[in-house]
């Protein structure tokens, strides 16, 4: 049996990157600051200087920070940043995603998704088409439930861009799909009913059925376009009153 030490240390490691990088998300550390050094991260944390170490090397790889002869470890400025990582994206706070990136995940899905469907329209297999259904039926019966309709509604997307049997742009879906799983559970739960997102949704998946490219195109856009909607209301019920002046 191994020692308790080195059963501990995957679980030490995953929680000094969290902080650290938490830190650096949270502006606690600013791009172009200057981390702690070593030493003093391995008295914060209570860890070894190989901890930290590769803890950093896992900040690095992920864009946050970078490391300089003779300075230290410094904080990379946001555009450096891999901000779609699914470990990034998880050590932002409750409400701290800049709701840029979610105008971004718009504009990117803007550009791709109606060529993605009219491929679809063209090549999806009976079996993807199933798929869509179920993840259809899922966004249907969630009701009340955001996360169960957010989870579904990224499911269709990602047989979407699958069913489209480009791997350039399945690889895309893929790479996005953490950053679109956070922006589809917020604009599905700035509205109170999503029976309109679900008609929509369904007009896509008949345009597949019917093989039809440009109705997909079509129905892409309505369901995007509707998203834009939501996302719009979810930052505007976010944004703060103004003041009453007396």
């Amino acid at each position: 049996m191994g020692s308790p030490d080195k059963a501990r240390r995957p679980r030490v490691m995953s929680d000094i990157v969290r902080t650290l990088g938490a830190g650096i998300l949270s502006g606690t550390y600013a791009p172009g600051d200057t981390l702690p050094s070593e030493a003093d991260l391995c008295t914060a944390h209570g860890v070894s200087r190989t901890v930290i170490r590769e803890a950093l090397k896992i900040l690095a790889a992920k864009g946050l920070v970078l490391s300089r002869p003779r300075i230290g470890t410094v904080v990379c400025e946001r555009d450096n940043w891999n901000i779609i990582d699914p470990q990034v994206l998880e050590w932002y706070g409750p409400g701290q995603l800049d709701p840029k990136l979610f105008d971004s995940i718009l504009e990117t899905r803007r550009a791709i998704e109606p060529l993605v469907a009219e491929l679809a329209a063209s090549r999806a297999s009976l079996r993807e088409i199933a798929d869509l259904e179920a993840a259809l039926g899922g966004m249907a019966a969630a009701g009340p439930d955001v996360a169960a309709f957010a989870r579904y509604d990224a499911v269709f997307h990602q047989v979407l861009y699958g069913a489209c049997h480009n791997p350039i742009f399945r690889q895309i879906g893929g790479l996005i799909e953490t950053a679109l799983n956070f922006a589809l559970e917020v604009s599905a739960a700035s509205v109170d009913r999503r029976d309109e997102a679900v008609r929509l949704h369904a007009g896509l998946v008949e345009a597949l059925r019917l093989r039809d490219g440009t109705a997909a195109r079509t129905a892409v856009s309505a369901i995007l376009d509707r998203a834009a909607q939501d996302l719009e209301r979810a930052q505007s019920r976010k944004k703060p009153a103004p003041e009453r002046r007396s």
